[in-house]
């Protein structure tokens, strides 16, 4: 696999656990859809400026997307309950954390209000 694919590909990865589309992305970060896109195909190296924004406007873990490391997030302020499952959460593969974000998030929609 080319090195650029690869950046594009945890580029695209980055995006995706934030939430956003292509055109949000780029919205939030000074480039086309289409920039975007060639970015993420691997077409176009993204620019240091690009990444720059990307981590300080969405949280962008660069070093994950350049090497392929990703920045150890520290557990701090959480109950050991809330520790545990950030760890088991960590630990799953990308595909499958996708499936937790979005049965936390259909549960959280119908959760009484004022609880957590």
């Amino acid at each position: 696999m080319h090195y650029s694919v690869e950046i594009g590909a945890r580029l695209q990865a980055e995006r995706k656990r934030l939430g956003l589309n292509q055109d949000q992305f780029g919205d939030a970060v000074g480039v086309s859809k289409r920039t975007q896109a060639a970015y993420e195909a691997g077409t176009t190296d993204p620019t240091s400026v690009y990444l720059n924004r990307a981590a300080s406007k969405l949280g962008v873990d660069v070093l994950f997307v350049v090497t392929g490391v990703p920045i150890p997030r520290p557990v701090s302020d959480l109950s050991t309950g809330e520790e545990k499952l950030v760890c088991r959460y960590r630990s799953l593969p990308e595909g499958d954390q996708e499936v937790v974000d979005r049965i936390i998030g259909a549960m959280s929609d119908v959760a009484p209000q004022g609880k957590n």
